[in-house]
């Protein structure tokens, strides 16, 4: 793998690493858009590296969170447990539409959180 390209990914991975300790948006919100914009992936190939990226930064970040008191075992499995139906149904929802309006859709969602916390 050429320098750049691993430069690139190692940025990637610290700005999301970043974000999901600042945030707990798991950086998915920063990977996706990065891998498509930096270095061309498709959307599903960066949709896939992603969820691939995620399982160590959260569980990192967990244990992180846990050092300061800030996790909630039981809230967290109620989430994360119908979380693993809620992938498979959007893995599948996702190979049967377009890329672009996976982007689409993606960005949209971006947007509205990003409008409600403003309004907050």
């Amino acid at each position: 793998m050429p320098r750049a390209r691993s430069l690139r990914l190692a940025a990637i991975g610290t700005a999301a690493g970043v974000v999901s300790g600042l945030f707990g948006v798991g950086g998915g919100a920063v990977i996706v858009p990065l891998l498509i914009l930096w270095l061309g992936y498709g959307e599903r190939e960066a949709t896939g590296t992603s969820l691939a990226a995620i399982v160590p930064t959260a569980a990192v970040g967990m244990a992180a969170q846990a050092v300061y008191g800030n996790v909630r075992v039981v809230p967290g499995l109620l989430i994360g447990v119908p979380a693993l139906g809620g992938v498979v149904l959007g893995t599948y929802l996702q190979q049967r539409v377009r890329g672009r309006t996976v982007s689409l859709l993606f960005a949209g969602v971006l947007v509205l959180v990003a409008a409600e916390l403003l309004v907050r």
